[in-house]
């Protein structure tokens, strides 16, 4: 079993910066895809940001391609999103999820695991 918290949220001016974490625990998740995803107040969750389990993969929802990166270390057992350049659309708790698969999707679904997430608020 897997257990991942989120962390790294809070509230920041647009155009600023915040790098998120998700940290696992109960085993290692090296071998694991990892994905991170959002949900906005009254809008259904979306897809964010994977990467795959040896880093060599990793791809973009459209609307942050650019300004979101994606990472792992694996001796920290965490992987992170830096998010540039932050936008009041990008509002939201953001969730990370891992997959026993080795490369990530877009579909929540295909996730085994997920964290309790973490809000970030962009202010205009």
């Amino acid at each position: 079993q897997v257990q991942l918290v989120e962390s790294g949220g809070g509230l920041v001016q647009a155009g600023g910066s915040l790098r998120l974490s998700c940290t696992a625990s109960g085993r290692s998740f090296s071998s694991y895809a990892v994905g991170w995803f959002r949900q906005a107040p009254g809008k259904e969750r979306e897809f964010v940001a994977t990467i795959s389990w040896n880093t060599d993969t990793t791809y973009y929802a459209n609307s942050v391609k650019g300004r979101f990166t994606i990472s792992r270390d694996s001796d920290k057992n965490t992987v992170y999103l830096q998010m540039n350049s932050l936008e009041p659309e990008d509002t939201a708790v953001y969730y990370c999820a891992a997959t026993r698969g080795k490369w990530g999707t877009v579909l929540g679904g295909s996730y085994d695991y997920w964290g309790q997430g973490t809000q970030v608020t962009v202010s205009s």
